[in-house]
């Protein structure tokens, strides 16, 4: 079985200083007591972009350890009312939802090249 994530993209908020306020403050409490069976979350913000101003912010994944696991967080009513906060504080426009399966690939340094 491959690890699962529910992956939020957040576009561009109206106002940068309130959504960050009210994400770090509200709502990655909110996911984190709520999202029943995540083994980790990762919180990106977008800095830049060579092709301008990014239209997405912030890049929210958590991780589960199975698709069943994402499933079965997803239909409780804890995991509904964060994704509704996550609807209501995206200023931006509506956030992207998306389910994803990982790969990683891991390189080593080698000394002198």
């Amino acid at each position: 079985m491959s690890e699962a994530k529910l992956v939020v993209i957040y576009p561009r908020p109206t106002n940068i200083e309130v959504f960050e306020r009210i994400y770090l403050d509200e709502h990655v409490p909110l996911a984190v007591a709520k999202l029943i069976g995540k083994t980790k979350i990762v919180a990106t913000k977008i800095t830049a972009s060579p092709q301008g101003t990014p239209p997405f912010y912030r890049i929210a994944e958590i991780h589960f350890p199975s698709k069943a696991a994402l499933e079965a967080c997803a239909a409780t009513p804890g995991a509904q009312e964060a994704l509704a906060h996550a609807v209501k504080i995206s200023t931006g426009g509506s956030p992207l939802f998306l389910i994803a399966e990982e790969e990683t690939f891991t390189f080593s340094q080698t000394v002198g090249a």
